[in-house]
């Protein structure tokens, strides 16, 4: 009994009656006992006011750090049939090493000389196309010859209608002349008539001005005539010059014409040569997916297709590597309601499946097995599993992670929160609150 208080039971109650009571009553042992148990007391009640340090435990499985060390499927880009095996599981291999060897069995494809005469269809179409720069050239010729042409033409009719014009004012200067000089003869003729009538002139001299004016009537007539005739030529002069305007201007417009042709065809042959390089392309581009090489350095883990003659679709997968360096890292999976209280940088304490180990959550200094390790992502969306996806790097301030640890292996993580009382930790887990929170001032995020 304690006694530690006034209302005593021996008061109330005959304890003698009880062998119990009397047993410990006569026993001197029974002090001990007292003093033991009021010792535990004591250091019971010391305990609860201890340091504990709060934590968030999570399970999770060793990864790499990088995505690209990964252990990665490679897969197959074209369908094809399997032909040849160059490895088999369990074998190292370097970045380019052949797995695989495909054959083709599209029926688009299955012609051996594929490639080569999609190049000779190229090389086709390029000699169409100089082709038709040539005629375009040829044309373009055929036109500056044309262009010549007319501006002589042209010339030659113009300096014509200059003759034409100079010709009418001459034979029209010899009209007018003519008509001056019938107009004298008229005269000479009426003068010789009256002086015959008076006696004074003879006949003759009137016959011969008769035959004179009728000479002069005559010629006026033959130089109306050529007046008329260099008149007509003018019309012809300027007729002809429109002629050959409109004659070289169809033969320009026809050069054009054809011009446009060859460029249109040029033009298509050129857009027909770009489709053939593609596909010329494309195919050396499929025959070197004939073959299945490996994107990195590392081990064939798993033939994932097996046997030979064995078809396959594109995008299967064929065989899985694990690549030969990577950066070990830890993925760990925590509960929604402790996700708030992780951060980026924060240091976390991780332990392997196998690997011996002495946990004591709330005094992680007394751990044993356990190593170092820093937040360096956490996923904001949550997974399917119900929990949300933090990726844990090595400490480089804490010792180096065992090298024996092979990816896939299973861990267990805590990340440390912050020293409260142990009797807080007590009433806390009691009623299922979550841990204290806080926001770290040495994080990165916190920092940013």
């Amino acid at each position: 009994m304690l006694n530690i208080t006034k209302n005593r039971i021996d008061t109330l109650l005959d304890i003698n009656k009880y062998k119990s009571s009397v047993i410990f009553k006569e026993d001197k042992s029974y002090l001990v006992i007292r003093k033991i148990l009021f010792a535990f007391a004591i250091i019971g009640l010391i305990f609860l006011f201890l340091p504990w340090t709060q934590n968030i435990s999570g399970n999770g499985f060793v990864t790499t750090l990088k995505p690209d060390q990964r252990p990665q499927t490679i897969h197959s880009a074209i369908a094809g049939r399997i032909e040849k095996w160059y490895v088999q599981e369990g074998d190292f291999v370097k970045k380019g090493d052949t797995i695989l060897f495909i054959s083709e069995i599209k029926e688009d494809y299955l012609d051996p000389n594929l490639v080569e005469n999609t190049g000779n269809q190229v090389r086709a179409k390029e000699n169409a196309v100089e082709s038709y720069d040539q005629k375009v050239k040829a044309l373009d010729m055929q036109m500056g010859a044309i262009s010549n042409e007319k501006n002589l033409k042209l010339n030659q009719a113009q300096n014509k209608l200059k003759q034409s014009f100079l010709k009418v004012k001459s034979d029209s200067t010899d009209l007018e002349a003519i008509k001056t000089q019938l107009k004298i003869a008229e005269t000479q003729y009426n003068r010789t008539v009256a002086l015959n009538n008076e006696g004074l002139k003879p006949m003759t001299a009137v016959e011969e001005k008769r035959v004179k004016l009728q000479e002069m009537q005559a010629k006026i007539i033959t130089q109306e005539n050529k007046y008329i005739t260099s008149q007509n030529e003018v019309l012809n002069a300027t007729m002809e010059l429109n002629r050959i305007s409109a004659e070289y201007a169809e033969k320009t417009a026809k050069a054009s014409s054809d011009k446009q042709t060859a460029l249109s065809s040029k033009f298509d042959t050129e857009a027909q040569v770009n489709k053939l390089r593609n596909q010329y392309t494309n195919y050396q581009i499929r025959n070197g997916l004939y073959y299945i090489t490996a994107p990195q350095d590392g081990y064939v883990n798993r033939a994932l297709q097996s046997g030979i003659g064995e078809t396959i679709k594109e995008g299967t997968s064929i065989v899985s590597i694990m690549p030969a360096n990577f950066e070990i890292a830890v993925e760990t999976y925590v509960d929604p309601i402790d996700f708030p209280l992780i951060h980026k940088g924060e240091k976390m304490r991780v332990w392997f499946d196998g690997w011996p180990t002495i946990v004591f959550s709330g005094w992680p200094g007394m751990s044993y097995g356990t190593f170092g390790g820093v937040i360096v992502a956490k996923e904001n969306f949550i997974s399917a599993n119900g929990k949300y996806r933090v990726l844990i790097a090595p400490d480089p301030e804490d010792k180096k992670w065992p090298e024996q640890l092979s990816i896939g292996a299973g861990t267990q993580t805590m990340a440390l929160l912050q020293n409260v009382p142990i009797w807080f930790e007590i009433w806390r887990t009691l009623n299922g609150f979550p841990p204290n929170f806080y926001q770290p001032t040495n994080t990165n995020d916190s920092k940013k």
